[in-house]
């Protein structure tokens, strides 16, 4: 069989054009399609390609019946997906192709989606929690092809510091605070502020008391004061 040729668009490298079996055109990808129709095409029910090499239409398979162009390194025949190999798999559970390789991932059966073996055990599940869309850019997190970052909280997102949903740190902020407590030590309080409190309510320090907080929050803090959920 030839080589997968230089064809693609954005999104993937293939050889191919699908055609949408809702519309009947032919795009590279369904997300080139999404981007210029006013509606959705369904991956899974694709039937038919155009070798972008010969133009011979035919049904999905991995390389054309005319020319012998491959039209993928890696094609899946239930998404129909066509891509270049990036060791992808496809989960039966999540429904979808996932980039791997297989054995670095496992599937949470409540968390509902793939997720890498160093957090099995390791991570707060909530119940189909890919299933909600990016609380950031509204993007649907479940089939997007951006990575997603499961938080402490559980809650994923694209990108971003904070979970939007429970303002809980998505990184570990330790040596931000360290750096805050040396810049207050050196920054004498104003006599004016000298003995004021100002309550603070914590969204990152969920459980830890006021005493045990960083310099900064734990001296703004009464004692009366509880990070709230």
């Amino acid at each position: 069989m030839a080589e997968a040729g230089g064809a693609g668009c954005d999104h993937y490298r293939r050889s191919c054009l699908l055609q949408a079996p809702c519309c009947g055109k032919f795009y590279v990808c369904r997300l080139c399609h999404d981007s210029k129709e006013d509606h959705q095409m369904d991956r899974f029910k694709v039937k038919q390609v155009q070798c972008a090499k010969c133009r011979r239409i035919q049904q999905a398979q991995q390389s054309c019946e005319d020319c012998s162009s491959v039209f993928g390194e890696y094609y899946c025949g239930i998404c129909h997906l066509f891509d270049k190999d990036k060791k992808q798999y496809h989960c039966e559970k999540c429904g979808i192709c996932r980039i791997g390789p297989k054995e670095d991932f496992f599937h949470c059966s409540k968390c509902n989606l793939c997720l890498a073996l160093s957090l099995q055990g390791k991570h707060k599940c909530i119940e189909n929690v890919s299933r909600q869309d990016c609380p950031i850019c509204l993007e649907d997190i479940h089939t997007s092809r951006v990575g997603a970052h499961v938080l402490p909280c559980g809650h994923l997102l694209h990108r971003g510091y904070r979970c939007p949903l429970c303002m809980h740190s998505a990184l570990d902020m330790s040596r931000y605070w360290r750096q805050l407590d040396d810049e207050v030590a050196q920054t004498p309080m104003p006599t004016e502020y000298q003995n004021m409190m100002v309550e603070v309510n914590s969204n990152t320090f969920l459980t830890v008391p006021p005493s045990s907080l960083p310099p900064l929050l734990a001296t703004l803090c009464p004692p009366r004061s509880r990070s709230r959920e």
